[in-house]
């Protein structure tokens, strides 16, 4: 027990060392301006209207939140919050979806899903501080052979998901 002890409280020391460090030197640190987030489909319209109109009017991303809560009851937890990593924006990243109560502009895939996190390219306007040229190995990180053998998924990377 004291060596368990012991090695927590080195542990400890180690992580509280290592952040006193990192801001010592100008690491990283929440709330900066070096830590993207989502900013929600509505954000990009103001700029991008004819993709913004296409997708809400075409793509089921637009209500992909909708599928999921169809199934819930049928879900474990765990299943349920695996199942947001792909149908929610941002889910468990830095700014990204919580609830549909705490973050509605969210519960759907949006145009970050795909584009990464719009809080720098929101403010830059600069088209370097979004994902501009998708490959399908953006795709894949939901998009993968496991749920096209699940689901049935049928790609549309060229097919205009905006």
């Amino acid at each position: 027990m004291i060596d368990r002890q012991r090695g927590w409280r080195m542990t400890s020391a180690a992580a509280v060392g290592a952040v006193i460090i990192a801001t010592i030197i100008g690491g990283p640190q929440l709330g900066s301006a070096e830590v993207r987030t989502y900013v929600g489909v509505e954000a990009c319209m103001e700029c991008h209207e004819e993709e913004y109109q296409s997708y809400i009017s075409y793509s089921k991303k637009a209500h992909s939140y909708d599928s999921v809560d169809v199934m819930r009851k049928g879900l474990s937890e765990k299943e349920y919050l695996e199942c947001l990593q792909c149908h929610a924006t941002g889910y468990g990243q830095p700014g990204g979806f919580v609830s549909v109560a705490e973050t509605p502009h969210l519960q759907n895939l949006g145009c970050e899903s795909c584009h990464g996190p719009g809080s720098d390219h929101i403010d830059s306007g600069d088209p370097d501080d979004i994902i501009a040229n998708l490959s399908v190995a953006d795709c894949e990180r939901c998009h993968n052979s496991e749920r096209v053998a699940n689901f049935k998924f049928k790609p549309l990377l060229f097919g205009g998901a905006h």
